[in-house]
């Protein structure tokens, strides 16, 4: 199959490289190689989505970003920062949300604060504004028990946000969801980007997520895995409510099935 290769839109064109994983592979200890030849740059403000089958080694690559896994070969490299632990500078949502039941949402989103040595009260601002931006400034002193699928996972992601990361990471977070609340949050998800600025990687199986959300899908081969090639979702402006309907997002989504389908043919030849 021919690569295809993303033109970036204009306005993204001469964005830094925030982190570059290069030539990766990854070999577990027991033997099963999840990622060779594994390359991609993730540029400031990017919405990079990692789209393939399962098993193909998306929530791996994740975790080499995160620094919770190290590359069996190749380099990870961060260009220009001033960090050496770059985990600080790194939210993580996971596909669950993960929360502790017997505290309440302020504490479960305190918990990143108060590992990093905050006190409550100095964290109280922070944790607030958090909640604020996923809608959940009344839910402080609710229990997860009391709380929608839909909304435990805003608690997931204002957890992550308190950090106040440069980049987020994010391990199918929707997945679980029933379609309705999904699209609410995939919108949800959007308006944080342009409000905090900050620079998302999305774990999907989804192509229609895929392509509503992002500004680059990454498609990656079956395992061992690989960006086989990448569609770009970049548009001049912030997506309308209409973008669902619309024959740009159809068009998209055709491409990215068509790349998908011609993967799965090639496995089986």
């Amino acid at each position: 199959m021919p690569a295809r290769t993303a033109l970036p839109h204009p306005m993204n064109a001469t964005a830094s490289t925030l982190v570059s994983l290069q030539d990766i592979t990854k070999v577990f200890a027991n033997g099963v190689m999840a990622l060779s030849g594994f390359d991609l740059a993730i540029r400031t403000g990017d919405f990079v989505s990692l789209l393939g089958p399962s098993g193909c080694g998306k929530s791996t690559a994740l975790r080499l970003i995160a620094g919770l896994a190290e590359p069996t070969t190749g380099h990870v490299t961060w260009p220009g920062s001033a960090h050496e632990d770059h985990r600080s500078e790194i939210g993580f949502v996971f596909q669950e949300p993960t929360l502790m039941p017997w505290a309440d949402v302020a504490d479960n989103v305190w918990l990143p604060l108060r590992l990093r040595g905050l006190s409550r009260q100095d964290a109280r601002e922070r944790i607030f504004e958090s909640l604020s931006l996923v809608g959940l400034q009344d839910f402080a002193k609710a229990y997860p028990r009391e709380l929608s699928g839909g909304m435990k996972m805003r608690v997931s992601i204002a957890r992550a946000l308190s950090l106040k990361p440069r980049l987020l990471l994010m391990d199918e977070p929707f997945a679980a969801l029933d379609e309705i609340t999904r699209f609410r949050l995939n919108d949800d998800l959007l308006k944080l980007q342009r409000e905090l600025g900050c620079t998302i990687v999305f774990v999907t199986h989804s192509v229609y997520e895929s392509a509503y959300l992002s500004s680059r899908i990454a498609v990656m081969s079956p395992r061992p895995g690989r960006i086989v090639t990448e569609a770009t979702g970049e548009m001049p402006g912030p997506r309308a409510k209409d973008f669902r309907t619309s024959a740009r997002y159809a068009a998209l989504c055709a491409e990215v099935s068509q790349i998908l389908s011609e993967q799965t043919d090639e496995e089986r030849a």
